[in-house]
């Protein structure tokens, strides 16, 4: 019987890109990217999991050796857009420009096909839904940008919370939740890893395995580095930013030995094999060429 597996995916970015700073104050920032990244490879090396990186092209820009690396060692390659920057505050043209400026570092980086597109901030948001026909026509295939939560910065709530289809034939992978009190209950990772029990992790992510779904679960390399930085931040960001990083490598390791994991190319092949290619769920949760509704 095959295994389902779960998409290990991993938002590629330094400390200091995701919290909000001025980009004009980024090169006065100490580079730490290395640190977390190479601690991560080490720990996906020893579980043989092959994870994506969603790449942010300015981080490639300045790293292209460990870009390489990451490719080098088997790993996914999608892109996180160029300047870390809300999808819903760039707008359609500045959307498209920011991931066509990804796009063209990546091409030069590595020579497996870019296929895959992760929001800064998971901010793809209702109104958004133009930023898929812009991935389409930049030649990708699939998504992982809505959150089907409700967050002060991202999130659709109401967004289906499993692989489905999205306009232009983009396929969407949706980051994990756990549905609870008729609510959806962030399982994901990230900060989430870090501030919920990690037995209220593995159970959320394999509750979405016993409804015959794959998990999604997403890591920052900063995470796997509690020696960077403490710059002043709103509180509501340092809370989540800074909590509790010396747990994030050793329930990393349990994680990777309790859950399988592959690619989200790979994850997104696997859910395409197990229901034939026209039976993905559509934006309803229904099965697109099928004859009933997902369960689960």
């Amino acid at each position: 019987m095959t295994v389902l597996k779960n998409a290990f995916t991993v938002d590629f970015e330094d400390w200091f890109q995701g919290i909000e700073l001025d980009p004009a104050t980024w090169e006065a920032c100490e580079d730490r990217l290395a640190v977390g990244t190479l601690r991560l490879l080490d720990l996906l090396g020893e579980a043989n999991v092959r994870a994506t990186f969603f790449i942010l092209g300015s981080a490639a820009a300045t790293a292209p050796d460990l870009v390489k690396e990451i490719a080098t060692k088997g790993h996914e390659i999608g892109s996180h857009g160029y300047g870390h920057e809300f999808v819903y505050r760039l707008g359609k043209e500045a959307f498209r420009e920011d991931l066509e400026k990804s796009l063209e570092i990546l091409d030069r980086l590595v020579s497996q096909p870019v296929r895959g597109y992760r929001a800064p901030y998971f901010s793809i948001t209702p109104g958004c839904e133009w930023a898929f026909d812009e991935m389409a026509a930049c030649g990708l295939s699939y998504d992982s940008s809505v959150f089907p939560v409700q967050n002060y910065r991202y999130g659709d709530p109401l967004a289906p919370r499993w692989l489905h289809e999205r306009g232009s034939g983009i396929t969407e992978l949706p980051p994990s939740t756990w549905r609870c009190a008729g609510r959806n209950i962030p399982v994901a990772g990230g900060a989430y890893f870090r501030i919920f029990p990690y037995t209220l992790t593995r159970f959320g992510l394999l509750k979405a395995n016993s409804a015959g779904h794959p998990a999604v679960f997403y890591i920052h390399p900063w995470e796997l580095d509690p020696q960077h930085p403490r710059v002043p931040v709103p509180r509501r960001v340092a809370v989540t930013h800074y909590w509790n990083l010396r747990a994030t490598e050793p329930r990393l390791r349990r994680l990777l030995a309790d859950m399988p994991f592959a690619s989200a190319a790979e994850v997104i092949e696997q859910v395409g094999q197990f229901q034939g290619p026209t039976h993905l769920p559509g934006p309803d949760g229904s099965r697109v060429g099928g004859s009933g509704p997902l369960t689960g």
